[in-house]
């Protein structure tokens, strides 16, 4: 924080602490945003921290242009972020430049994937490297970089998951474990979480559970969903249900522990287990921490009994780390780590490429034989000579720059720097996360937790955008915005990031008030 916004910040919190409400309070008095807001407002230029980039000028299509191209020509689907999509022209480690020539502080890494910075100069020189040597062969014949970069990854994992499938997307490595799954246990019905996504293929959109990405016409057969067990927005949980350095504001009667909100979903998934699936399953898929639907953690020891409830029904246990996993939440390299659980079969994709399109399946032996006596699997592209020296050079980076521990350290620090935004206004209902995965829940309110309206969102999106600061959404009703920047910031970033939202909040109160 440079030395002039400490001041002007400091003299405008003097100026309306008196009008403040005190923590939990029902309702926030607006009148307290109406002194010095158009200084703190979007008219600031807040100082981002340096950046050694010059970006090259941009000479490509005029932005009229491109918006005509992509109305006529691309997928006919409301995408784009922000009334005034971005045409991003070149990346920087956490940086993102527009044709414009514009910087902004990327905190949502093409939806959590660019993991060591965009870019990354050692990455590039590999990637260039191999692009000289040889782009494509398919695993037909064999060629180094795939099995280097298996040994590097097989060591990252415990036993006996030491069997690995690659392939190009986590909608690719989805599909491959289920079918590994249903191939090995005999079994056909496959349980997912409300509000899991693992998605958007014939065939997963059956185990994807948001609104949106739902249809009419029949899909994903054989797929049940059960309660997403969100200590927030769920109807158990409160302040010690979770593993995070920020817990929620509900309160409950657990202790540190012993905690009943986790008893009380298993109660609600035996249910499902016992009236909505056959006999024998399948499996169960779980993120380790939801993405896509705002960052929702579940109580802790929950995954661990769900876990064996699965496999005394001769199913078999999948972890999504395509969001979660290399490191990005710091205290573990995988999510399911955090847990203290073995699953059966992990997926990953996003960040073990860095960007490039690389996904990768791992297994046990037994569970890969299941397969194989049953299907000859075969991918054109997964495990090309370019995909598996990004790979390798993507897990040389992350140990050599101890991106992992970094996202430990900033992200404790981001997470418990946005917590004290929660406990200031009266609109942000919750923070959570672990790592550089971070979500921030808005709501009309603390009594009711009703989300705040998706256009009131939208207004604070895009005021972070137009100050420099892009951060992604997610959530039910897209009410939750999620932060999860590449594995290289640094805690000056965390700081403008802070300032960025505050001032959006800020801006947003005021616009309330009128």
């Amino acid at each position: 924080m440079t030395p002039a916004w400490r001041h002007l910040l400091r003299a405008w919190y003097l100026q309306t602490s008196s009008s403040r409400i005190p923590k939990m309070c029902p309702s926030l008095s607006l009148g307290a945003f109406r002194t010095s807001v158009t200084k703190l407002g979007l008219h600031t230029k807040h100082r981002m921290p340096p950046c050694d980039f010059t970006p090259e000028k941009y000479k490509s299509l005029a932005y009229e242009r491109v918006l005509e191209i992509h109305s006529q020509h691309l997928a006919p689907m409301s995408t784009a972020y922000f009334p005034k999509p971005l045409l991003l022209h070149q990346g920087h480690m956490e940086w993102l430049f527009d044709y414009e020539g514009n910087r902004y502080l990327d905190f949502f890494s093409g939806i959590v994937t660019v993991s060591v910075g965009h870019c990354h100069p050692k990455v590039n020189a590999v990637a260039q490297k191999q692009l000289g040597r040889l782009w494509h062969t398919s695993s037909l014949f064999f060629h180094s970089p795939i099995h280097e970069f298996a040994e590097k990854l097989s060591a990252l994992l415990p036993e006996p998951l030491k069997v690995i499938f690659l392939v190009n997307s986590g909608s690719e490595a989805n599909d491959l474990a289920m079918l590994m799954a249903r191939a090995h246990s005999n079994s056909t019905d496959i349980i997912s979480f409300r509000g899991g996504y693992h998605g958007c293929s014939p065939y997963t959109l059956g185990l994807t559970n948001v609104g949106p990405y739902k249809m009419e016409l029949p899909s994903g057969t054989g797929c049940q969903s059960t309660m997403c067990p969100d200590v927030f927005r769920g109807p158990w949980g409160g302040s010690h249900c979770r593993d995070s350095p920020v817990q929620t504001i509900r309160k409950c009667n657990c202790a540190p522990d012993c905690c009943q909100a986790k008893d009380q979903y298993i109660e609600q998934f035996k249910d499902t287990l016992n009236t909505s699936v056959a006999k024998s399953i399948a499996g169960f898929f779980a993120e380790p921490i939801q993405g896509v639907n705002g960052v929702v953690q579940y109580p802790k020891g929950f995954l661990q009994e769900a876990f064996e409830l699965v496999r005394e029904r001769g199913g078999v246990c999948i972890a999504d780390e395509v969001q979660t996993g290399f490191g990005r939440l710091g205290s573990h390299f995988w999510g399911f780590q955090t847990h203290g659980i073995l699953p059966d079969i992990v997926t990953m994709a996003k960040g073990i490429g860095n960007g490039f399109p690389m996904a990768a399946v791992v297994t046990t032996p037994e569970i890969a034989k299941s397969l194989a006596t049953r299907l000859f699997h075969f991918n054109t592209f997964g495990g090309n000579p370019m995909a598996c020296a990004i790979g390798s050079a993507v897990l040389k980076v992350i140990k050599e720059e101890k991106l992992q521990e970094n996202s430990q350290d900033v992200g404790t620090y981001m997470l418990r720097k946005f917590a004290e935004l929660r406990d200031e206004f009266e609109i942000v209902g919750d923070v959570r996360g672990k790592g550089l995965m971070i979500g921030i829940e808005m709501v009309q309110d603390k009594v009711s937790c009703q989300p705040l309206p998706r256009e009131e969102v939208n207004e604070i999106h895009d005021d972070c955008k137009r100050m420099g600061l892009l951060i992604g959404r997610g959530g039910i009703f897209a009410q939750t915005f999620r932060i999860a920047p590449s594995m290289c910031i640094t805690k000056p970033d965390v700081h403008f990031a802070v300032e960025v939202f505050r001032s959006a909040l800020i801006q947003h109160m005021e616009r309330r008030a009128k």
